[in-house]
């Protein structure tokens, strides 16, 4: 692509996230607001720490019923001064700290269109048309995925995209119940009826081990895991103490201790329900080495799961979808389209390689999702739920797939060049190299940086934690600010005696954040901790420092 078409495409693209005046009517004026300011993303003073209710909490203190109607003018100038006025501005070039972006200006109307449709897709005699679109965008997302494996061709897709009998995948409220869904699935194909045992849904978890001669069952992923996996854990009977955490290498998971945790759990004779390789970590944006944990799971006959909420949509790059190199392996993969595929939030799936494996957790009713009916609610966790998949079908045909592989480049590469800002400074280090769009990073003044290089691991120790202060502190005061935003995380840092450090967390995927936006939230950062390393962070810091000298 030459670059004039380049900068051509990139600002069709601008122009696509870029809300235009919007129409006249009684609720135009949140619309106009809502679009008005990408500048500031918080309003100064709204966010509080104290135990005591905050002024924006109690703004919402009165618990009595509201006895008589009122105008919708009335409500929407309520709306506009204490809802839209001290709402988070995710879509602030200068919001860079969530895995919370822009989203496209033509997904404001089809929402309304949505909304005002109002069609349950549990059903199809509530959802009609809606149950055929959201078949076909889930087919469309597993041919991205599954698509380049063998046998997976358009003889394959017209025979199970619209079968009645199976599915390829479902739509839920997000990742979390995504991943829940795919345990979900493994848990009950684990546990399958056996002898007397006439399945886990009939007969319970209890009687499943017993049949299959386990003491436990398992969860098994690296310590760079979503948090979401301990509440399916919880949820699905399993003990969040039996999801075995496995060590990383460079925030990846470590084959080796993978190997060695497997044969542990066989040791115990526990049941392994799933592997879970981590297709961008939430904290770094690293990517587990897919290909080696199928091949480990196939080994030992373990679903494997691909948590992809975040990073599955680098498929769509050419460029960059070699980084997800094993994907097509995975038994069940978690796609968040409320992420990178840039639709509003509540739009999950869990996409399954088998049609048939989502029948483990098929239920039915005589009034609503009959046996042998078309009905999406028979395989999903929930019940009633929107029509999201519109919103989704619409992005996929509107952006097309080089729409959204010149928005995963666009942030990968943005990801690079904030990490070169960052390394060409005195005063910040780069924690984590990005691999997708996200990085962290922190500030380190130079005397600071120096004393680390001469300190052993306990000064080094009592070094980080002044900067882990330092840290949050700037972050703090940066969120209160409401001019920018990045996030906070913590973690052992390999090049710091794996000591836990709280590093800035920053994810790149606002089309609208530029090389100025980013400066300028460095230059924030820079004058923020010098203000405070004159007070009691910056006292510690010395004198940290000072005892290494």
């Amino acid at each position: 692509m030459t670059e004039k078409k380049a900068e051509a495409s990139l600002e069709h693209l601008r122009r696509v996230f870029t809300v235009p005046e919007g129409e006249d009517s009684a609720l135009a004026a949140i619309d106009r607001e809502i679009s008005r300011n990408l500048a500031g993303f918080l309003r100064e003073h709204i966010v509080s720490e104290e135990k005591a209710p905050s002024k924006l909490e109690r703004d919402f203190m009165e618990s009595a019923l509201p006895e008589d109607p009122c105008f919708v003018s009335e409500q929407a100038k309520f709306l506009l001064e204490k809802v839209v006025a001290q709402s988070v501005h995710t879509a602030s070039p200068a919001f860079i700290g969530h895995m919370t972006s822009a989203i496209p200006y033509f997904m404001l109307p089809l929402a309304k269109i949505m909304f005002a449709l109002n069609q349950n897709t549990v059903k199809i005699e509530t959802s009609k048309v809606f149950t055929p679109m959201e078949s076909q965008v889930i087919g469309i997302l597993h041919r991205l995925i599954y698509g380049r494996a063998a046998n997976f061709d358009d003889k394959f897709y017209r025979r199970w995209i619209q079968n009645r009998d199976h599915a390829l995948g479902v739509f839920c409220s997000g990742g979390t119940v995504a991943n829940l869904t795919a345990l979900w699935v493994a848990r009950n194909r684990l546990l399958a009826p056996r002898g007397d045992f006439a399945g886990i849904s009939e007969d319970g978890i209890m009687a499943g081990m017993r049949a299959w001669g386990y003491d436990e069952l398992v969860v098994m992923v690296s310590k760079r895991g979503h948090y979401s996996l301990k509440k399916s854990c919880d949820v699905l009977g399993l003990g969040k103490r039996n999801l075995i955490m496995v060590d990383t290498i460079n925030h990846r998971i470590d084959l080796d201790d993978l190997r060695r945790k497997i044969s542990e759990q066989k040791a115990r004779r526990a049941g392994i329900v799933a592997l879970v390789g981590v297709a961008g970590t939430t904290e770094t944006g690293h990517v587990d080495p897919l290909e080696g944990m199928a091949a480990i799971a196939a080994e030992h006959k373990i679903h494997f799961h691909v948590d992809g909420a975040w990073g599955a949509p680098t498929l769509f790059s050419d460029r960059y979808r070699g980084l997800l190199k094993g994907i097509e392996s995975a038994d069940s993969v978690t796609i968040d389209a409320h992420k990178q595929l840039y639709v509003p939030v509540g739009a999950g799936m869990a996409l399954f390689k088998d049609p048939a494996a989502l029948d483990s957790v098929e239920h039915s009713a005589q009034y609503i999702i009959r046996k042998g009916s078309r009905d999406l609610g028979k395989h999903t966790l929930e019940g009633s739920r929107p029509g999201m998949a519109m919103l989704v079908h619409s992005g996929l045909h509107v952006l097309g797939r080089k729409g959204y592989e010149m928005l995963i480049d666009l942030g990968i590469g943005k990801a690079g060049q904030f990490a070169k800002m960052i390394q060409s400074s005195s005063d910040f280090e780069l924690t984590t190299e990005p691999e997708l769009n996200l990085l962290t990073y922190r500030h380190v003044p130079l005397y600071a940086r120096e004393a680390l290089k001469r300190a052993g691991a306990a000064a080094a120790a009592r070094i980080n934690d002044a900067l882990s202060d330092l840290t949050g502190e700037i972050q703090k005061a940066q969120r209160a600010k409401g001019k920018t935003f990045v996030s906070r995380t913590r973690f052992e840092l390999p090049q710091h005696h794996n000591h836990p450090c709280t590093v800035f967390r920053v994810v790149l995927a606002n089309p609208l954040t530029t090389r100025q936006v980013l400066g300028e939230i460095l230059d924030e950062q820079r004058e923020t901790a010098e203000r405070l390393l004159s007070g009691p962070v910056g006292h510690k810091l010395r004198a940290a420092c000072a005892a290494v000298n």
